[in-house]
């Protein structure tokens, strides 16, 4: 049985998950981690839990996404999977610090790049992954079938979606994706955001204003 942990980290309240098994296997997805406390947090979680952290995964590169991860990356030394759309955006990380005022250093990290199709295991259970541009350009959202639920980073989220006035954002293209790809599965699929409380599909589809 898959558990769910999650860290809000940083000054967007993002969150953070690791997510688990009763094998202490698992996966730290979206380290936002910007400070001491929230990087002390993380850590001990998975220090108390004794887990083995056997993969980085990031639904997209946004700034606030990625803020622990050369951390992690140094910390836990497994590759970095993430969609290679946002390899670009992963690269503008230190001008992306310069824009909310403070420095980035550069990450340097292994990354394995994921596509739409692909799935990941862990310890058999299975996780296809959809790509979802419009928000970013390589924004993937991870489901498990199995027990229901999905990271769906900035995709979707309780009573909205991801903002697309960023870089290569596109308003058609995210609600296209999240209708053709995500409001097609079980409405009892939960669903935990990049922000904010999680929400379930059926919920989204009932009231969502941006998906009517």
């Amino acid at each position: 049985m898959l558990q769910i942990q999650g860290f809000v980290c940083n000054f967007a309240s993002e969150n953070t998950y690791i997510l688990y098994n009763e094998n202490k296997n698992a996966w730290l997805i979206d380290p936002g981690n910007m400070n001491e406390q929230e990087t002390q947090a993380i850590d001990n979680f998975i220090k108390e839990k004794e887990l083995n952290i056997q993969k980085i995964l990031l639904t997209h590169a946004h700034i606030d996404h990625v803020l622990g991860l050369q951390w992690a990356f140094d910390t836990f030394k497994v590759p970095v999977n993430m969609h290679q759309e946002d390899q670009e955006v992963l690269d503008m990380l230190q001008a992306s610090g310069l824009r909310f005022g403070f420095p980035v250093d550069p990450v340097k990290v292994d990354i394995v790049y994921v596509n739409e199709g692909d799935e990941l295991d862990l310890d058999g259970e299975k996780f296809k992954i959809y790509h979802v541009p419009g928000h970013s350009p390589g924004s993937v959202v991870y489901h498990n079938e199995n027990q229901k639920f999905m990271i769906s980073g900035d995709v979707l989220f309780e009573g909205s979606i991801g903002r697309t006035d960023l870089y290569k954002g596109n308003y058609e293209q995210l609600i296209d994706g999240i209708k053709t790809k995500l409001f097609v599965l079980d409405p009892e699929t939960q669903v935990f955001s990049g922000h904010g409380n999680p929400t379930s599909i059926g919920f989204e589809k009932q009231y969502n204003p941006f998906l009517k």
